[in-house]
């Protein structure tokens, strides 16, 4: 009698095709690839899964893919450069701009236990990842990733990386070093980037760039004072009640949680509020939300209105009076 399965073994993955972005594949159609069943640990759910590796192009360097086609169709990512696929665009940035957050675990045990369930729900069709769960989102939100999202390919990301030994003044094989001799740029929290922050959408240093600078076109820019935290609501609903406000808050920026905000100050009379948040850093990842929304959709006794976001302003430190 054979041994009894374990149907919680962790399992493996097995692929015909990657699923890839535009970009990642390069402008040739006639693009060759090679195929190593079990080469490689997915870097999300740690389980063997089946690499690709192929060129884009001349002059680009070799690509292979990185996490397993499960995680992928999860997050609806290209599997070597984990961007969104129909956006080309982060994660964090797709996550904020939709109001999605993510359901994947980060444990080891529950990653492989979530990885078996949606692989099963994949294969009967019953699941499709996180693609319906964008269609449930305001138009807003697409509307400004359609304007973040590039037009063209950039084929320009297919690039060999920059050699370190040029950058020190070491390398020496001149022409025939497969790597480029340039400088970097000066922009030192893009060399922190890796998989895990890009595909849960965390700490992502290049969708907190475009997140800032969304801001900035959108006059939402963080103001020099680092010692304000507070966000200013303009234009509110008649009949708008704390409850509704926070609600709606905490339901539109899933990054942010309960003990993030430090109190919501609501002035009827004015139709403003003032959101004041303990640390900056958080009150900058709910400017770029809400200014990647457009706003924020409250609901009163008219129904939905559309409130405007604006920085705060420093208090006026009061002077002594003279004796």
């Amino acid at each position: 009698m054979p041994p009894k399965q374990d149907i919680n073994k962790a399992g493996v993955e097995s692929s015909d095709f990657p699923i890839l972005c535009e970009v990642c594949l390069g402008p040739n159609p006639y693009v060759r690839m090679s195929k190593q069943p079990l080469g490689a640990e997915c870097k999300i759910c740690t389980r063997p899964f089946t690499i690709f590796k192929w060129n884009p192009g001349q002059g680009s360097r070799f690509k292979k893919t990185e996490i397993c086609n499960t995680c992928c169709r999860v997050r609806n990512v290209c599997q070597c450069c984990i961007l969104d696929l129909e956006y080309g665009l982060p994660t964090q940035v797709r996550d904020v701009a939709l109001g999605l957050k993510s359901e994947a675990p980060t444990s080891n045990i529950n990653k492989q236990y979530y990885t078996q369930n949606i692989e099963s729900q994949l294969a009967d069709g019953s699941a499709s990842g996180s693609v319906d769960l964008s269609l449930r989102s305001s138009s807003a939100g697409k509307d400004m990733l359609r304007s973040m999202a590039r037009t063209d390919p950039y084929y320009k990301r297919n690039r060999a990386h920059i050699c370190s030994f040029f950058v020190k003044g070491e390398c020496n094989r001149g022409n025939e070093c497969p790597y480029r001799h340039e400088l970097p740029p000066p922009d030192s929290d893009m060399k922190k980037q890796n998989i895990q922050d890009r595909y849960y959408g965390r700490n992502d240093p290049v969708a907190n760039k475009i997140l800032r600078e969304n801001a900035v076109q959108t006059g939402l820019a963080a103001p020099e004072d680092q010692s304000i935290t507070t966000l200013l609501l303009l234009s509110l609903p008649t009949g708008l009640t704390e409850d509704v406000l926070r609600t709606t808050l905490f339901s539109k920026i899933p990054s942010i949680t309960h003990g993030d905000l430090k109190s919501i100050v609501l002035v009827p009379a004015s139709h403003c509020a003032f959101l004041n948040f303990h640390k900056r850093p958080v009150a900058e990842k709910a400017a770029s939300a809400l200014s990647a929304l457009g706003g924020l959709d409250l609901e009163g006794e008219a129904g939905v209105k559309r409130a405007k976001v604006v920085w705060g302003r420093a208090r006026v430190k009061k002077t002594a009076a003279a004796a």
